[in-house]
C-alpha cells in the first residue's frame, strides 16, 4: 500500500483542516494540501492529480457533494478516491448523495481518529489498486491487440509457407519422377522405401518388385570394396565400380552411386542416386584400347632404332668419331626414355583393363630390396646419397607375391627417393612383418611434399609437385599403386615440407611362416 499518496483536504473551517493535517503528518502521511475554499481546491485539482480528496459536506460557497462531483469529472482526478465528512443531522442526505456520486466513504463528525486514519489509508490503498488495475487492463489490452495482430500475421505466414511447401514438394516430385538418373531411398535395414521411374527402368522391373528389397543385394560391388555404413555419414558419399542387372534386357550395367543422409527424427533415410555410366565406360575402353594399340605399335620401331644406334655406336658398321658418338648416345638415350614411357603406358592400360595376371611365388623380400639397390647404386653414388637398411630380424623373410611386379614398386620408390631427395640426402628402407602382413617403407630427408600434392600423388600423370614440372612420366607411382592394389594391398605417403617423405606399401596376408615349405 502506498501510504505516502497525495491527499487534498477541503473544509471551510481552518481549525478542521489544521487538525486533520497535523493528525495525518503524525501518521506519516505528510503529502497533504489543505483548502478552505472549494473553488480554490477545484482550480488546483484541474492540473494536479491526487490520490485522495477529503471534503466537508456543508460549505458556504459550494456543498461537498457538488464539489466532489465536479472533482470527479476532472481528467486529472479520474481514479481519485473521495471521502465525505458530514454531521449526524445530514446523514440521510449524505447517504443519498453518496449513492448518486459514488463516494468511497462518509465519516460522521466528530470522528474517531483511529477510524479516520484507517479509512484514509484504505482509501489510498484503493486508489493505488485501482490505478494498478487500470494499468494491467491497458497492458492486457495492448497484449491482446498484439496477439490479434500476431495471429493475423501468423495465419498469413502459415498460408504463405504452406503454399511454398506445396510448390517445393511439387518441384521435388517432378524432379524425383522425371530425373534421368535413378533415385531411391532406403531405411536402416537397407530396405528400399521408394524409387522413381528411371530406377525401375535401370533394373527392368516394376516398382512393386523392387520395394522392400535390400539395396546392397540388388547392386553388384565389382571390386568387393568395404562400404562405410551410410547412416554414419556426415557428408555425401560416392561409390564407383558398381553395377546392376537389368532383368528386362538381361544386361549388366555399370553404375555410379551417390549416397546422402536425410535426418528424419529417429528414422533417418538414405537417398541413393544411381547413374548409368555405360557410355563413359565405353569411351574409356576405346581410349585405353587406342593407347594400348598405339604404345604397342610404337615399341617395335623404338626397339629397332635403339638396336640400330647401338650397332653404330659400337663401331659394327664402321668407325665413329667422338662427337658423332656423343650425338648418337643422346639419341639412343632419348629413344630409351620414349620406350620406357611407352612400356609404362602399356602396363597402366593392362592393369586398368584387368589384363594383368599376377604370377605369385615365394621369395625373400630383403634379398629383393638389396638387388634393387645394386641396380640403382650408381645413381646413389652420383647424388652422394646414403642408404640404410632396417630389415626385420627374421633370417628368412619370405613373402608370397609377384616378384617382378614388387621389384618394379621398390625400384620406383628408391629411384624417386634419390631423384627428388637431392644431393647428400639419406634414404632409409624398412621391412616389417605385422602378423601375416608385410610393411615396406622408404624414407628420405629431402624437400618433402605439401598436403595438397600428397592428395594427388598416386593419380595418373601426377609428377609429385604443383610448383614445377619434372621430366618424369607421372606414371611410376600410379603404376605402383595399381600393382600393390592388385595384390590386395595399400600404398600411401606421409610427408612434410622441408622434412622429407615416407612412402609405405602394405601387402595383406603376404608374409609366410618360416617353417612352411612350398
Amino acid at each position: 500500500m502506498d501510504t505516502y499518496g497525495k491527499i487534498v483536504l477541503v473544509d471551510d473551517e481552518v481549525m478542521v483542516t489544521k487538525t486533520l493535517s497535523t493528525l495525518l503528518r503524525l501518521e506519516g502521511l505528510k503529502n497533504t494540501i489543505s483548502f478552505n475554499d472549494p473553488l480554490e481546491a477545484l482550480t488546483y485539482l484541474k492540473d494536479n492529480p491526487c490520490d485522495l480528496i477529503v471534503s466537508d459536506f456543508i460549505m458556504p460557497k459550494m456543498e461537498g457533494i457538488e464539489f466532489l462531483s465536479k472533482a470527479k469529472d476532472l481528467p486529472t482526478q479520474e481514479d481519485t478516491t473521495q471521502i465525505l465528512l458530514t454531521g449526524y443531522a445530514d446523514k440521510e442526505n449524505a447517504i443519498k448523495a453518496i449513492n448518486e456520486v459514488g463516494i468511497f466513504k462518509y465519516i460522521e463528525k466528530p470522528w474517531n481518529n483511529d477510524d479516520l486514519i484507517l479509512n484514509i489509508k484504505n482509501a489510498l490503498e484503493r486508489t493505488a489498486l485501482k490505478r494498478q488495475l487500470k494499468e494491467k487492463i491497458i497492458q492486457l489490452k495492448k497484449a491482446n491487440d498484439e496477439l490479434e495482430e500476431y495471429s493475423k500475421n501468423l495465419e498469413a505466414l502459415v498460408q504463405k509457407r504452406t503454399k511454398e511447401l506445396f510448390e517445393s514438394r511439387e518441384k521435388l516430385n517432378a524432379i524425383f519422377t522425371n530425373c534421368a538418373d535413378g533415385i531411391l531411398t532406403f531405411k536402416k535395414d537397407y530396405s528400399i522405401t521408394s524409387l522413381n521411374h528411371a530406377a525401375c527402368e535401370l533394373f527392368g522391373m516394376e516398382e512393386k518388385e523392387i520395394l522392400n528389397k535390400n539395396f546392397f543385394e540388388i547392386v553388384i560391388n565389382e571390386k568387393n570394396k568395404k562400404i562405410t555404413n551410410p547412416f554414419s555419414l556426415t557428408q555425401a558419399d560416392f561409390l564407383r565400380d558398381f553395377s546392376l542387372i537389368n532383368y528386362k534386357n538381361d544386361t549388366k550395367i555399370p553404375i555410379e552411386i551417390s549416397l546422402a543422409k536425410i535426418e528424419n527424427d529417429n528414422d533417418p533415410l538414405i537417398v541413393a542416386v544411381i547413374r548409368n555410366v555405360s557410355y563413359q565406360k565405353e569411351n574409356e575402353r576405346l581410349r585405353d584400347d587406342f593407347i594400348a594399340t598405339l604404345t604397342h605399335d610404337l615399341r617395335t620401331p623404338l626397339l629397332a632404332a635403339i638396336s640400330g644406334l647401338e650397332f653404330i655406336i659400337n663401331g659394327t658398321l664402321g668407325e665413329v668419331a667422338d662427337r658423332q658418338k656423343e650425338l648418337l648416345e643422346a639419341m639412343k638415350k632419348s629413344n630409351e626414355d620414349m620406350l620406357g614411357l611407352t612400356n609404362a603406358l602399356l602396363e597402366v592400360y593392362r592393369y586398368e583393363a584387368g589384363k594383368i595376371y599376377l604370377s605369385k611365388s615365394r621369395f625373400d623380400i630383403n634379398e629383393l630390396i638389396k638387388e634393387c639397390f645394386k641396380e640403382l647404386e650408381i645413381l646413389f653414388k652420383q647424388n652422394n646419397t646414403e642408404i640404410e637398411f632396417d630389415f626385420d630380424s627374421l633370417e628368412d623373410f619370405s613373402i608370397n607375391a609377384d616378384r617382378n611386379e614388387i621389384r618394379r614398386v621398390i625400384l620406383n620408390l628408391l629411384g624417386n627417393a634419390v631423384k627428388h631427395g637431392g644431393e647428400n640426402t639419406k634414404v632409409k628402407i624398412t621391412t616389417k612383418k605385422e602378423g601375416k602382413d608385410l610393411r615396406v617403407s622408404v624414407s628420405d630427408n629431402g624437400t618433402g611434399l605439401s598436403e595438397q600434392d600428397c592428395k594427388k600423388l598416386f593419380k595418373r600423370f601426377s609428377q609429385g609437385t604443383s610448383k614445377k614440372r619434372s621430366c618424369s612420366t607421372g606414371l611410376g607411382l600410379y603404376l605402383s599403386r595399381q600393382i600393390v592394389e592388385a595384390h590386395g594391398g595399400t600404398i600411401f605417403v606421409e610427408s612434410e615440407l622441408n622434412k622429407g617423405s615416407t612412402f609405405t606399401f602394405i601387402l595383406k596376408n603376404a608374409a609366410i611362416e618360416s617353417k612352411v615349405l612350398l
